[in-house]
């Protein structure tokens, strides 16, 4: 799966990376290289918590079917 992300360098030096497509998911890092890697990070937990509440709003509908699909 892939993202576009923006990378923008604060006053503080530090670079700040935005996923536009998921609202909310930004990171930050020292460098190019850390504000990637910590971003793709966010990417990982974002989906995972969306994820998350999908699965317990199924439990609360009672669905009985659930199947996990790797991407």
């Amino acid at each position: 799966m892939l993202f576009h992300v923006t990378l923008e360098t604060g006053e503080d030096g530090w670079v700040v990376a935005e996923c536009p497509a998921l609202p909310g998911c930004l990171s930050q890092g020292k460098d190019e290289q850390e504000a990637l890697a910590n971003i793709k990070e966010a990417i990982t937990a974002w989906l995972w918590a969306g994820d998350q509440k999908a699965l317990r709003q199924m439990e609360a509908n009672g669905s009985t079917t659930s199947v996990v699909v790797a991407i």
